[in-house]
């Protein structure tokens, strides 16, 4: 297979992937360092937080956690946005089907997390509000924990921007705002994503238990971070590309880093890490970033296998992991996707790319379903494609949904084999996948003016969505 034509000048700080020039930061090596994998590969734990993809599995961390469904981080089970949750209806609206409506604190896109009793959610205010003014100075983060059973803000924990944030201009910020990064919750403390004010830890009662910094730089687009936090084991995983272009492994007890991996390529990466199984003996970390999809150790963070690809821009999408086939997507919209068989050692360029396709989702993460994903691009079309062969399905515009500037942002879920897709302004889409586009319902809170740009979050009957202004609970009386 022929390589692709990847070039990073360290130090003097310009990277071209796919024809496409951009700035970097310089003294950062081009990639993590990789394992020599001359001891022997470190020993996957058991991860009491796991759960299977479609899983709505309860599970106590112990006597003093509370119970923890499958979506606990962003997009629920190991970032599959899959769930086989059969109670969630088809339409809803301000007069049907909603069982609270909650204001929240501040704007946000960040997700919903849930345990058992509670859902977690992080917003800001101050500026850079729809609507409304005020100074950088003025700048706030919220974690509200709300009561599943009736919507009621249980507590909600407000912090001060510690350290000046990219201002509210240019395609970045405004579109997405200072509260983007989903948390992440092991039933025993809630863990947030603050940017530049660091990643904050807080038990079941809203008590801060430690703080720590991941870094205060700004990338070369100035848009703010976007990545959600992982749990794996006993870590807290980081995508702090922004910050200090590197990942961080954070010890989920006491705060404290256990390893750091810094890479130029981790510019303009705004996408989730995930854990994929390669064996009983060894658990692999991927991610996508401009130009590569790495797979690393997840105790060590060294890099365990690359592979080079026409990935390049602004990578958000993350990977989607089914068994031993991984798919990668984003970029820009001409970059393409490609599928990966998991496993390897080193350069797996030449041996492990299944296919390359040059369809591509540019914000929106897709969902698999049967043999095909799925997505709504930024643009509004909608796109079936094959998990075999990354051939085009189908790909046609949703006449249901406002065409104007970027109508969907959220990336798609699958409830038992139906795709949920939040639109930003036109409401949330029901869509039966299959040889047509068929669209069941198109459920909008014709209350709320503000934009949707959250994933949904769904379990045992909830279904969870999140606007710039509230939280809502979907369920069958």
């Amino acid at each position: 297979m022929k390589k692709r034509t990847i070039v990073a000048v360290l130090g003097g700080a310009v990277l071209i992937a796919g024809g496409v020039a951009f700035y970097t930061r310089p003294s950062t090596p081009q990639r993590p360092r990789l394992d020599d994998f001359s001891a022997s590969p470190s020993v996957a734990l058991p991860d009491s937080s796991a759960t299977e993809p479609g899983s709505t599995k309860l599970v106590a961390f112990d006597d003093s956690a509370e119970a923890l469904p499958s979506w606990h981080r962003f997009r629920g089970p190991n970032g599959s946005g899959v769930s086989d949750e059969p109670g969630i209806p088809d339409s809803w609206s301000d007069t049907q089907n909603l069982a609270w409506k909650t204001e929240l604190p501040g704007s946000g896109a960040s997700s919903p997390v849930l345990t058992a009793k509670h859902v977690f959610v992080t917003s800001y205010s101050g500026y850079g509000e729809e609507g409304r003014t005020g100074s950088i100075q003025q700048l706030k983060r919220h974690v509200s924990c709300i009561d599943r059973a009736d919507g009621r803000i249980v507590w909600t924990k407000s912090f001060d921007n510690e350290h000046r944030e990219d201002p509210y201009e240019g395609m970045g910020l405004p579109e997405h705002g200072y509260a983007t990064n989903t948390p992440v919750t092991d039933g025993k403390f809630v863990y947030a994503f603050l940017g530049k004010s660091g990643v904050i830890a807080l038990d079941m009662d809203g008590n801060e238990r430690w703080r720590v910094s991941v870094g205060t730089s700004s990338g070369n687009r100035g848009w703010g971070s976007a990545a959600s936090l992982l749990l794996y084991n006993n870590l807290v995983i980081v995508n702090a590309s922004e910050e200090s272009q590197a990942l961080i492994a954070l010890n989920k007890t006491t705060g404290a880093q256990v390893w750091k991996a810094e890479a130029s390529t981790l510019e303009s990466c705004y996408s989730t890490p995930v854990i994929v199984k390669v064996n009983e003996t060894r658990d692999d970390l991927v991610i996508a970033v401009p130009g590569e999809v790495w797979g690393m150790n997840p105790h060590s963070g060294k890099l365990t296998w690359f592979v080079e690809t026409s990935l390049t821009g602004n990578l958000s999408p993350g990977i989607i992991v089914d068994g031993e086939t991984l798919y990668a997507f984003g970029g820009y919209r001409s970059s393409g996707s490609l599928a990966i068989k998991t496993g390897g050692k080193g350069d797996v360029t030449d041996s492990h790319i299944l296919w390359e396709s040059k369809n591509s989702s540019y914000v929106a993460t897709p969902v698999l379903i049967g043999r095909r994903l799925h997505w709504i691009d930024d643009r509004g079309l909608y796109y079936c494609t094959s998990a075999d062969t990354g051939e085009l399905i189908r790909r046609d515009r949703v006449p249901q949904i406002d065409s104007g500037g970027r109508p969907v942002y959220a990336s798609p879920i699958a409830v038992n084999g139906k795709l949920i897709i939040q639109t930003r302004n036109s409401g949330a889409l029901v869509i039966e996948p299959g040889e047509t586009l068929t669209v069941l319902a198109k459920n909008k809170f014709e209350s709320d003016r503000s934009v949707f740009n959250a994933t949904p979050a769904v379990d045992t009957g909830q279904l969870f969505l999140r606007s710039n202004a509230y939280l809502y609970c979907v369920s069958k009386p």
